[in-house]
C-alpha cells in the first residue's frame, strides 16, 4: 500500500483572529436612504367660547336649540303723531304749546340670545384641499358634542378678505348654514350648477344639530 504523503498539505494551519468589539468603537451611522417620517401637519384653528351671559343677539333664522328666545317689553319714548293729534283734538293741550306731551308707549319684542357655544374665529390650512381643515373641524365638532354646556353648538362668521379666500363654500359643504336664507339659496344654486366661481357670501353661519353627525363622519367610506 502506497501512502501518497507527498500530496498532503504540510503547511501549518493558521488560526484567523476574530475581531473583538472595541471600547472606543463608534455606533454605526444611519442607513443611507432612510428618512425620518415627518410629523403630520395640522390646520390652524382659532376658537373662542361664547357664553349665554354675553347676550349676543342673533338676527335671521337659526335653530331654536341655539338660542334663548326672550320676550322683552320695550319702552318707546318718541313722538306719536296720531296720539298728539288726538290730544290736540280733545284740547288736552294747545297746538301752539311749545312743549307738547310725550306719552311713553311699550311694546313686546322677541329677542334671540345665543346660547353657550364655540365660535370659529380663524382657520387656515398649510395645504389647501388636502383635508387638514376638515379634520380640524371634525375634532372641534367632537369636542363640542361632549361639552355639556355647548351641546354641539358651533358658529362662525363668513367674512372673506379676498373673493378667492371665501370660506363660505368650505363650511357649507361640511353642513354649516347661514342665518340668512337668501345666502343659503345662493349656495345651493351654485352647487347645483357646479359653478367654479361662487360669489363670496358674508354672514353668520351655524352647524345644525341634525348635521353634526354627518360632519363627524365626513369623507369616511362605509
Amino acid at each position: 500500500m502506497i501512502n501518497n504523503i507527498s500530496t498532503m498539505d504540510m503547511r501549518p494551519q493558521m488560526t484567523v483572529a476574530k475581531a473583538t468589539p472595541s471600547v472606543t468603537s463608534m455606533s454605526m451611522p444611519a442607513i443611507l436612504g432612510f428618512k425620518t417620517p415627518l410629523l403630520k401637519e395640522k390646520a390652524t384653528l382659532r376658537v373662542k367660547k361664547i357664553k349665554r351671559g354675553d347676550n349676543i343677539v342673533i338676527p335671521g333664522e337659526i335653530d331654536d336649540d341655539y338660542v334663548d328666545i326672550v320676550e322683552e317689553e320695550i319702552e318707546y319714548k318718541g313722538k306719536y303723531s296720531e296720539i298728539l293729534k288726538s290730544y290736540e283734538k280733545n284740547n288736552f293741550f294747545s297746538s301752539s304749546s311749545s312743549s307738547p306731551i310725550y306719552t311713553p308707549r311699550t311694546y313686546k319684542r322677541k329677542t334671540k340670545y345665543l346660547k353657550n357655544c364655540y365660535i370659529i374665529d380663524y382657520i387656515q390650512s398649510p395645504k389647501p384641499r388636502n383635508g387638514l381643515g376638515t379634520e380640524a373641524l371634525k375634532q372641534l365638532a367632537e369636542k363640542a358634542m361632549f361639552d355639556s354646556r355647548a351641546e354641539g353648538r358651533i358658529v362662525t362668521f363668513s367674512a372673506p378678505i379676498l373673493k378667492e379666500s371665501s370660506p363660505a363654500l368650505f363650511f357649507y359643504k361640511l353642513g354649516f348654514r347661514f342665518t340668512d336664507p337668501v345666502c343659503n339659496a345662493v349656495m345651493e344654486e351654485c352647487l347645483k350648477n357646479n359653478m367654479p366661481d361662487i360669489p363670496a357670501q358674508i354672514g353668520m353661519m351655524y352647524l345644525p344639530k341634525n348635521r353634526l353627525n354627518k360632519l363627524l363622519h365626513y369623507g369616511e367610506l362605509f
